[in-house]
């Protein structure tokens, strides 16, 4: 039997984090616990408040349905309970519930490669072209090789090369968060194409991808809002090159791990992002980092602090050397 504690903790962003859909100064975290008497498994999930979510919400999802649930396993989690960060959070903990009884580590029970450090993408949050580009010389003397850039569908242009000027030898992503609806995204593609810019996030809204039928990119698209399950898949491959997956947004590491192999069935690169997040939060989304061409897995970055024990984060590298769970 199965029984879970769940709380909810407030983390300070260091300044603020801006995307299109506005700015966050702190996170609203859910930390849950299951435990079946002898062990506890531990796990953390970020509400997407632009799917309707909240903590507060999730946390009373979480406590119902462990309890309506006494025998839970992730089998019965799957078949019940709809994605999102409550079930991110209840998947999560029972893996690491499973951990733990088995004393197996986490990579060897999911059939993931063993963890190696990888490089992280550093976030650039949107504002104007002589701020990002300041931030970008910043994240540049601090090591970080890999900047990803939140965009706006106006002035994108002036922010990139903003950007570029800041941080010249850095490989660039762009997130244009579906705000491309109404520009011509095979010209603004190859606007950017001299500015190091590898991979474009999510050029246009979730439910209208056939805008991008037909498009000749010279850059990678990248699909994030616009695929929540493996069963997405099928669907937005004719207009994709790669998907960026998210432990919240998938509802768990279990089904993120069937969007990646179906991705690789289909011949689409992975990306692993995640939402602002404490180390918790990121370790099971490290573990599936370790299929991925890119990484973003810098929400402990982008905190005023971290766990203790937290991954490391040295010049743009993400290890899990010190991390002790």
């Amino acid at each position: 039997m199965i029984h879970a504690s769940v709380s909810i903790e407030t983390w300070p962003v260091a300044g603020a984090f801006v995307i299109s859909r506005g700015a966050k100064t702190h996170v609203d975290v859910v930390h849950c616990e299951l435990s079946d008497g002898r062990f506890t498994g531990r796990s953390e999930a970020t509400p997407i408040y632009y799917e309707g979510e909240s903590a507060d919400k999730c946390a009373t999802e979480i406590s119902q349905f462990v309890l309506e649930h006494p025998n839970l396993d992730r089998a019965v989690l799957l078949q019940n309970m709809a994605r999102g960060a409550a079930r991110n959070a209840i998947d999560c903990a029972l893996w690491d519930l499973e951990c733990r009884q088995t004393d197996k580590p986490l990579w060897q029970l999911a059939g993931l490669p063993k963890p190696a450090p990888l490089t992280t993408a550093f976030t650039i949050s949107l504002g104007e072209p002589a701020f990002m580009e300041a931030e970008a010389r910043k994240a540049a003397a601090k090591g970080h090789g890999l900047l990803k850039l939140k965009l706006s569908g106006r002035d994108d242009h002036a922010r990139v090369a903003a950007v570029h000027r800041g941080a010249p030898a850095a490989r660039l992503i762009v997130d244009a968060n579906e705000s491309w609806n109404d520009l011509d995204i095979a010209a603004e593609a190859t606007r950017l194409a001299q500015y190091a810019v590898e991979l474009i996030e999510q050029p246009v809204s979730a439910g209208r991808d056939h805008l991008l039928g037909g498009i000749r990119s010279p850059i990678p698209l990248c699909a994030d809002e616009s695929c929540h399950s493996s069963a997405d898949i099928e669907r937005i491959a004719p207009f994709y090159d790669a998907v960026n997956i998210k432990l919240d947004k998938a509802g768990g590491l279990t089904e993120a791990m069937a969007i990646a192999h179906a991705a690789q069935a289909t011949g689409l690169k992975i990306m692993v992002g995640c939402m602002l997040s404490t180390s918790l939060g990121i370790r099971p989304a490290f573990a599936l980092a370790q299929l991925a061409h890119w990484v973003d897995l810098d929400g402990p970055l982008l905190l005023a602090r971290d766990r203790p024990g937290g991954f490391r984060f040295d010049n743009g590298i993400i290890s899990p050397a010190g991390w002790t769970g």
